[in-house]
Parts: C-alpha cells; sequence; structure tokens
C-alpha cells in the first residue's frame, strides 16, 4: 500500500452511513471502526479517502445484511486538498467492499467518480472503475 500523497481531511466519524459504489451486493453502510488508524487517546477515530476501514452493511442482498465487511472510502463530501493546491469534495459519501486487506474489490464494477489518490494506492479499484477524478 502506498502513501496518500493528498493532505486529506479525514471526513467520517464513526457511524457515518455511506453507499456502496460497487455491485457486491451490500447498499448502505455503516462505519464501525478504522484499519491502521491512529488516534489521540480517549478520541474517536475518523476516516478518509483511501483509508481502509470495518463497516457493517445496513441494507442489501439478505446474504450480505448484518455482516460485517472491510471496505476502501472512494468518496467523502467533506472537502480535502491535493498536492497541487486544488480542493476536491463529491456529492455523496461512497465506500468498495473489499475481498482482502489487499485491496481486491469484491464487485467487478463501480459506480460513479473514484478519487486519484484510491487509484494511485489501490490499482486494482482502479481497473475496475469507470470515472477516475
Amino acid at each position: 500500500m502506498k502513501a496518500v500523497k493528498a493532505n486529506v481531511t479525514r471526513g467520517l466519524d464513526i457511524g457515518a452511513k455511506m453507499t456502496a459504489a460497487d455491485n457486491s451486493g451490500a447498499k448502505i453502510v455503516e462505519l464501525v471502526s478504522v484499519k491502521l488508524g491512529k488516534a489521540v487517546k480517549k478520541r474517536r477515530q475518523s476516516a478518509g479517502i483511501g483509508d481502509v476501514v470495518t463497516v457493517s452493511v445496513k441494507t442489501g442482498v439478505q446474504s450480505m445484511r448484518k455482516k460485517i465487511a472491510n471496505a476502501v472510502i472512494i468518496r467523502q463530501k467533506m472537502p480535502y486538498m491535493r498536492s497541487d493546491g486544488t480542493r476536491i469534495k463529491f456529492e455523496d459519501n461512497a465506500c468498495v467492499i473489499l475481498k482482502s486487506l489487499e485491496g481486491d474489490p469484491k464487485g467487478s464494477v463501480i459506480k460513479g467518480a473514484v478519487a486519484r489518490e484510491v487509484v494511485d494506492r489501490f490499482p486494482k479499484i482502479g481497473k475496475i472503475s469507470s470515472i477516475v477524478v
């Protein structure tokens, strides 16, 4: 996993609901924890673009509901700054469900745009994405 070159503002707290942007079967997921996250003692963790998180599937196909899965955040509403100085924000919070922590996506198609920082960090997600911003 490569480091993210942008100064990513962590815009998603624990308990945030977001859409699953792939065809894995999950529709709406809730953020449970952040993998490899760092936080100050007694402060809740938060996540941003390109972070690997643990999510709980709230709605979707019956076999996926009420299950815990790993995911990567591909879009966030809160603006973040790239290394060239531009600020980027999306119109929704979205993630992609993973098969393994190496970055293998569970679905075969990603709906909507994917941030360039995610594609640099996880090339397999970039292969199945339609738009890279």
